[in-house]
């Protein structure tokens, strides 16, 4: 089982800072979901963290060694995105089956029979180009390699995007299943948060090329509240708190409240709410943190 670290992770592209001095550490036996809006440097922390794309400053360890050019680290990681459907020749002509064979010949622990059952549950005809694919298909290929890879740690980004609910329901079986039978680490990137919240022991919220947080998604959800009310009464409140994206209707006002530990209960006539962990993500990064 193994520890992926980025420590310090700064990433430029010309004059634009994408990450800015991220500090992440990927548990073994966890699985981690990893949210934020588009551009806020989701994707370009995965691929850093695989030593897909090179860091401007900072560094990748699992288990303390870098992982750039590390083909013994890279062995225990998989990372799954979307498959694009056009090369530098032109249309991606490769067949299903022959994607597949590439990624068996990459992973050394590579399950077949998992992977054919794979196929078949999200029925996809291994004899299919990749640019005859739709967009809900080539996600099911994309899962289909991250499963069956069986890497120690397996990261999938945008995994669901195009599936239907039914294969995107399949999908957190699988994980799931798996998880449970294994104790793979997954990271998986999503903007569904709502429904694959349930999934994630950690959540990772990034925004602006920064961490917001990381941390257990029961305990941070166990101190986070809606509290509404008449305008005066939540700002009494709320006033020694954290709060976030305040919002007033005539003489009524509700914030999202972020405590630093769990609270009992809030001063004065106002009504207290729990906060869905999309929510809770919607009020913290649409207009950025207020304190009261």
């Amino acid at each position: 089982m193994s520890t992926l670290s980025g420590k310090n992770i700064v990433k430029k592209y010309g004059k634009d800072t994408v990450l800015k001095n991220v500090d992440v550490e990927i548990e073994a036996g966890k699985i981690y979901g990893l949210i934020g809006r588009n551009g806020a440097g989701k994707t370009t922390l995965l691929s850093i963290l695989t030593a897909q794309n090179p860091a401007t400053e900072g560094t990748v360890t699992l288990d303390g060694k870098p992982v750039w050019e590390n083909e013994e680290a890279l062995s225990h990681i998989c990372y799954s995105r979307e498959i694009s459907q056009v090369t530098m020749f032109g249309p991606n002509t490769l067949k299903v089956k022959d994607y597949l064979g590439t990624a068996k010949a990459f992973y050394a622990n590579w399950d077949e029979e998992y992977a054919k059952e794979l196929i078949k549950l999200f029925n996809i005809n291994p004899k299919k180009r990749i640019n005859k694919l739709s967009k809900g298909m080539l996600s099911a290929v994309t899962i289909i390699v991250a499963m069956a890879s069986k890497a120690d740690i397996t990261i999938l980004d945008e995994p669901v995007a195009g599936l239907d609910v039914v294969a995107r329901e399949q999908f957190y079986k699988l994980v799931i299943d798996e998880y449970a039978a294994t104790g793979r680490t997954f990271v998986i990137s999503t903007h569904i948060i709502e429904e694959a919240a349930s999934l994630f022991e950690k959540v990772i919220i990034i925004d602006d090329g920064q961490i917001m947080i990381e941390e257990n998604t029961e305990e941070l959800l166990a101190r986070a509240y809606r509290v509404s009310g008449e305008e005066t009464n939540v700002d009494a409140a709320v006033r020694n708190f954290k709060t976030y994206h305040p919002e007033s209707i005539g003489r009524n006002k509700v914030v999202t409240v972020l405590a630093d530990e769990p609270v009992d209960g809030f001063d004065g006539d106002v009504q207290v709410e729990p906060v869905p962990l999309q929510n809770l993500f919607y009020a913290m990064c649409v207009d950025g943190r207020k304190e009261a």
